[in-house]
Parts: C-alpha cells; sequence; structure tokens
C-alpha cells in the first residue's frame, strides 16, 4: 500500500489518500496548511516527510508523513524568493530543493526532518521562473527547467552547487515547463512550450546529443514529464486533448501508446507513475483534477475517482514509495 498526495488550487491546497490500486478515503488536511496554491509537491525518498511549493510566502511548506500530515516543520531561516513552483528532494534524502519565480530561481536545503542553513546560490543563475527541478538518481547532479533561454539549466550537486554544465547543443525550442531523469539516470527528459513539446536529452555528467522527437507529438505544450520506475515508458502531461501520451522508451521515443479510453476532463498539468509502475496518475484542470489508471505498458480502465475530491486543479502529483528512493513529479503552473 502507498498513499498519494495532490497539490492543487484552493483550500486545503494539498489533499492525501491512500493507495492500493485505486484512491482510498481522503486524509486529514494538514493543521496548518500552505498559505497559497499548491504547484509542486514531493515525499521524501523513505516516505517520511512531505513538501508542497506554493504561492504565498512562505513558498514551500513540509510536514512529517505518517498514513496522514503531522505537524508543519518549521520554515527555513532563509525563505525561498517568490512563488514556490517546484520541489525535489535528493535520492538520499538529505537535500531539499525548491524552484520559485523570483532570483535566484532555485533554492536547495540540507533536510534532515526540517529545512538546515540554505546553500550557496548558483554561480551561474537560472535565468528565469524556476518551473521543474529533479535531481539526478545517483544525487551527482540537478537540473532546472524554466522560463528563458536556455530553458534548461543543470549542475554538479555535492551537497551545494558546482560550476553550471555547458547548455545543450540543441536547445529545448521554448519555456520550460518541468524535467525528469530516467531512473538509470542515463537520460533526461524536459517538458516545454512550443513543439515537439517535450525534449530528451543522453545524460553522462551533462547534455548528449538530442534524441529524435516522436512520432506523434504531444497534442501541444508539456507541462509534466515523467518516466516509469522500470524506465520503460515515458508520459508527458499537456494542453489539450488527450491531455497525457505516454510512449515506450529505450533510449528513445517507441510508437506513442493508445490514448486512455476515459480521458482527463482538461489540461494535463502534472504525471507520476506509482512506486511499483502499475498505476499512472494525472493532475488536471478540471474537475475531478486528479485522474488515476492501471498502467501495463498502456493504460487500463480509469479508477474510480476520489469521493473527496481536490478543490482545484491539480498542479502537482506525486506517490510516497514504500520501497525505493521516492518516485514524486512535481510541476509547475505558468
Amino acid at each position: 500500500m502507498s498513499d498519494v498526495a495532490v497539490a492543487h488550487v484552493g483550500s486545503p491546497r494539498v489533499t492525501a489518500y491512500p493507495w492500493s490500486g485505486g484512491f482510498g478515503a481522503k486524509y486529514t488536511d494538514p493543521a496548518t496548511l500552505p498559505t497559497g496554491n499548491g504547484h509542486g509537491i514531493a515525499f521524501s525518498p523513505n516516505g517520511n516527510d512531505i513538501a508542497v511549493a506554493h504561492d504565498a510566502t512562505p513558498f514551500i511548506t513540509a510536514y512529517p508523513w505518517n498514513s496522514g500530515f503531522g505537524a508543519k516543520y518549521t520554515d527555513p531561516a532563509t525563505l525561498p524568493v517568490g512563488s514556490g513552483r517546484s520541489v525535489a528532494f535528493s535520492p538520499n534524502g538529505n537535500d531539499i530543493a525548491v524552484g520559485h519565480n523570483t532570483t535566484p530561481f532555485i533554492t536547495a536545503y540540507p533536510w534532515n526532518a526540517g529545512f538546515g542553513a540554505k546553500y550557496t546560490n548558483p554561480g551561474t543563475l537560472p535565468n528565469s521562473f524556476g518551473r521543474g527541478v529533479a535531481f539526478a538518481p545517483n544525487g551527482a547532479d540537478i537540473v532546472v527547467a524554466h522560463g528563458s533561454t536556455p530553458f534548461v539549466t543543470a549542475y554538479p550537486w555535492n551537497s551545494g552547487f558546482g560550476t553550471k554544465y555547458t547548455n545543450p547543443a540543441t536547445l529545448p525550442p521554448s519555456q520550460g515547463t518541468s524535467v525528469a531523469f530516467s531512473p538509470s539516470g542515463n537520460d533526461v527528459a524536459v517538458g516545454h512550450f512550443d513543439s515537439p513539446f517535450v525534449t530528451v536529452y543522453p545524460w553522462s555528467s551533462g547534455f548528449g546529443v538530442k534524441y529524435t522527437n516522436p512520432a506523434t507529438l504531444p497534442s501541444l505544450n508539456g507541462i509534466g514529464v515523467s518516466f516509469s520506475p522500470s524506465g520503460a515508458d515515458i508520459a508527458i502531461a499537456h494542453v489539450t486533448s488527450p491531455f497525457v501520451t505516454t510512449y515506450p522508451w529505450s533510449s528513445g521515443f517507441g510508437a506513442k501508446y493508445t490514448d486512455p479510453a476515459t480521458l482527463p476532463t482538461g489540461t494535463g498539468v502534472s504525471v507520476a507513475f506509482s512506486p511499483n509502475g502499475n498505476d499512472i496518475a494525472v493532475g488536471h484542470s478540471v474537475t475531478p483534477f486528479v485522474t488515476a489508471y492501471p498502467w501495463n505498458s498502456g493504460f487500463g480502465a480509469k479508477y474510480t475517482d476520489p469521493s473527496t475530491l481536490p478543490s482545484g486543479e491539480g498542479r502537482g502529483v506525486a506517490f510516497r514509495n514504500s520501497l525505493n528512493p521516492a518516485i514524486a513529479h512535481r510541476r509547475l503552473l505558468l
């Protein structure tokens, strides 16, 4: 059994459920709610903590997790600067990074059941909103998707930012909205505005030559991106029907999977696979705001909606992983 959480518009701004091949009864809301609309969400790798990036100071809010929300952790001594759009824990759980709207656009802290003293900013900053952030599976690198060219920026990571890696030779064509590493760490995917809406590169302490675009592209702006735990599939949440598009992945895109029989009801904003890879969830802009399906190299029949829905657009969705480091995807509204 696992859990699934949704960061969303409207109070309580984060909603969580038990997960066992479908949504259980909603957990009680946190005693202290995030102060603004939720954008990004992540569970810590050990599953003992949950963090929400959101509008309004302190822009990041974190809680202990034990089949429900514990008492809110103390805010960081030095807050992120501007609306929190994305959040990720490092694979060893010792660090947490927050993408946000105002320079330096990315802020990171040590994590030990609470925020440590802020790390020094990168020497070369991302140049716009930190809409997506991801650590490499080995913890040695961190990548930020952002709103202005080069649209994605990467750094070595060793309890702090190293010197920025060279930009990809072929840049994403427009605003970066989300980023994800494959489980092997050999590939990195960026969701973005403008065709082809998702761009993927080999990764080896830097960007390799861009992979060929999918033969059948997502239908419009790519907003969320996620690899399956096995690394055999990739999913993109996007604007316009079918709102989520999936492909086999093997160092390149395979032929697009068939769309779900019952589609998400509005713009796909976030997407995540369950830890065992047997399920996939999509946060989206129209009620029920989160839609989930069985996954087996393609979509099964849609699961029943939660009995208590999130109160607004599902901007981030994450599964708690009780087996391996958390597979959590965050997304960041535009």
